[in-house]
């Protein structure tokens, strides 16, 4: 996970009703995450040759006040996957902004307790590239960090019109972070997210980590008025 800081007012379209930029230290920043889809279920099934897969996702920061307590969020920009089909029922079940993409990834140990992770997506014909060196000791997210600010989102929010807002959670436990080196992403920003996206995402990541996931559950979601 590559962490980038943007100028607010470029997220300000993609900002769902009811829901307000979530800032660290005053600063808003966007996240591109490589990960694996494992032992997936849909509503409960398992559909063949589409229950191990990668996604490369861009997303960032929001908070949601429910009358009661702040909800944290994430709000996804993209989201690249392999198969056609996750992209079309993500899309519907969850208005998310699903694209298929042919992707690849590597996992290859390293001699000094450090494994290399790798994810890639052909777009046009060129292979983008995430990834990053992974120390191979994990740890607890300490209270208060960086890394729990990323990671501690359990709420996914997405537009679905003008006043609408669709609010679905994300169940897992605390996960455990490892630090990373060498990091990279290397890809046709302005293709993928548009050329607002291109003068920030070129740079130097503000920061970078890596978790070791869990299972998750991911909620039907409801729809909250702005």
């Amino acid at each position: 996970m590559l962490n980038y800081e943007v100028d607010p007012e470029v997220l300000k379209p993609y900002l769902p009703a009811a829901t307000e930029l979530d800032l660290w230290q005053g600063k808003a920043l966007v996240s591109i995450v490589g990960f694996m889809f494992f032992d997936t279920r849909v509503l409960g099934i398992k559909w063949p040759w589409h229950i191990n897969f990668e996604e490369v996702n861009l997303r960032f920061y929001v908070k949601h006040f429910d009358g009661d307590v702040w909800k944290r969020g994430a709000v996804f920009i993209s989201e690249i996957v392999p198969k056609s089909l996750i992209a079309f029922i993500a899309n519907n079940l969850y208005k998310e902004h699903y694209r298929a993409l042919p992707m690849r990834h590597s996992v290859v140990p390293c001699e000094d307790n450090h494994t290399r992770f790798l994810y890639e997506w052909n777009l046009k014909g060129q292979w983008n590239k995430l990834g990053a060196t992974v120390n191979d000791d994990f740890e607890d997210i300490k209270p208060g960090s960086a890394e729990e600010f990323i990671f501690e989102h359990y709420w996914g929010y997405n537009s679905i019109g003008p006043g609408k807002t669709m609010e679905y959670q994300v169940e897992h436990i605390s996960w455990r972070v490892a630090k990373v080196r060498d990091c990279i992403f290397s890809g046709d920003v302005a293709g993928l997210y548009g050329e607002k996206f291109a003068s920030f995402l070129h740079g130097e990541p503000f920061s970078a980590f890596f978790a070791d996931g869990s299972e998750i559950s991911v909620r039907i979601g409801r729809k909250i008025l702005g």
